[in-house]
C-alpha cells in the first residue's frame, strides 16, 4: 500500500477502494486533487491486481481476502487520528459496503461511485455459458468482457489507464458466482444497514453496472445523510470521464460538509 500526504494542514484521511481489474496509478489524478484539497490518501492493490497482475492471468481472488486487505487499509488510515472517508469505485464500492457492514471501524463516510449492486454487462454472457456446461463450475473460466472503452469517452482519462500492468477481466466461475451472491445478498437482505453519511453518484451511460439498483439501495440505508447523484453523459468510470472536474467537487463538498457536522471547520 502507499500513502501520500497533502502539504496543507490536513483535514482527513481519504482510503480509495478501486475496481476489478484496475491497480492504484489509474487514481494518480484523483490523488493529487485530494491532496491539494488538503487530504491525506491511503491507497493499494487489491489481492490479484496491480503488480500481481502481471503475473495472474485468471482472479478466482476470494472475497475475505479483499476484505482483510481494506481493513489493513483503514488501520492505516486511522492512524493519522484523523476523519476517514472512503471512496469505493465500482467492485471496491461492493467491498467497502461489505467491509463497513461487518466492521466496526471509525468512518466518517463513504462515497460511492459506479458500485458494482448489479450488473448488467454480464447477462447474456453467463446465461450462454450456462447453456452450454450446464453449470458454472468453480474452476471454469470466462471473460466478463469488460474493455476500457466501457469506463470513458475521455481520452485524457483512457490515456492514464494505459501502463504496462495487463487488464483483463478473465475470472473463475467461483469468482464470478461469490460476486453474484455478494451483491444479491447487499442488495436483499433487510439487516444490517448503513448508518453513516453517503455520498452514491452513478452515471446514466454506464455499460457495465445499473444505475437504478444502486439508487433502490441508497435509499433503505439506514442513514439520516444521504446525497444520491446521477451524472447524465458519463460512462462507468466518473474520476475519468469528462465531467471529472465536477465529480471531483461534488465529492469535495460532501466531505466538506460532513467534517463541519462534525465540529471542524472548513475553509
Amino acid at each position: 500500500m502507499w500513502k501520500w500526504e497533502t502539504d496543507e494542514h490536513a483535514k482527513a484521511v481519504v482510503v480509495i477502494i478501486h475496481s476489478a481489474f484496475e491497480h492504484h496509478r489509474w487514481y494518480a489524478w484523483l490523488i493529487e486533487k485530494l491532496r491539494t484539497e488538503g487530504y491525506h490518501i491511503v491507497m493499494g492493490d487489491l489481492p490479484g491486481h496491480g503488480e500481481q497482475a502481471k503475473f495472474v492471468r485468471v482472479h478466482d481472488e476470494a472475497i475475505n481476502e479483499y476484505i482483510t486487505y481494506i481493513k489493513l487499509l483503514m488501520q492505516n488510515a486511522l492512524s493519522y487520528e484523523l476523519p476517514v472517508f472512503i471512496i469505493g469505485h465500482g467492485f471496491g464500492g461492493l467491498l467497502a459496503i461489505e467491509f463497513l457492514k461487518k466492521k466496526t471501524v471509525e468512518c466518517a463516510g463513504l462515497i460511492l461511485s459506479s458500485p458494482w449492486l448489479h450488473l448488467r454487462k454480464t447477462t447474456s454472457l453467463i446465461t450462454n455459458a450456462l447453456t452450454s456446461i450446464g453449470t458454472l463450475a468453480p474452476n471454469k473460466k470466462i471473460s466478463l468482457e469488460f474493455e476500457k472503452k466501457m469506463l470513458t469517452r475521455n481520452l485524457e482519462g483512457y490515456t492514464e489507464m494505459i501502463d504496462d500492468v495487463p487488464y483483463h477481466s478473465k475470472v473463475t466461475g467461483g469468482w464470478y458466482k461469490d460476486v453474484q451472491q455478494l451483491m444479491k445478498n447487499l442488495t436483499t437482505e433487510q439487516e444490517q444497514k448503513l448508518t453513516l453519511p453517503i455520498l452514491l453518484m452513478t452515471a446514466q451511460q454506464d455499460k457495465i453496472t445499473d444505475p437504478a439498483i444502486s439508487k433502490k439501495w441508497l435509499f433503505v440505508q439506514n442513514t439520516s445523510e444521504l446525497q444520491y447523484k446521477e451524472w447524465a453523459y458519463n460512462y462507468h468510470n466518473l474520476f475519468h470521464d469528462n465531467e471529472r472536474e465536477e465529480v471531483f467537487l461534488y465529492s469535495k463538498d460532501f466531505m466538506n460538509n460532513v467534517l463541519r457536522s462534525l465540529g471542524y471547520i472548513v475553509k
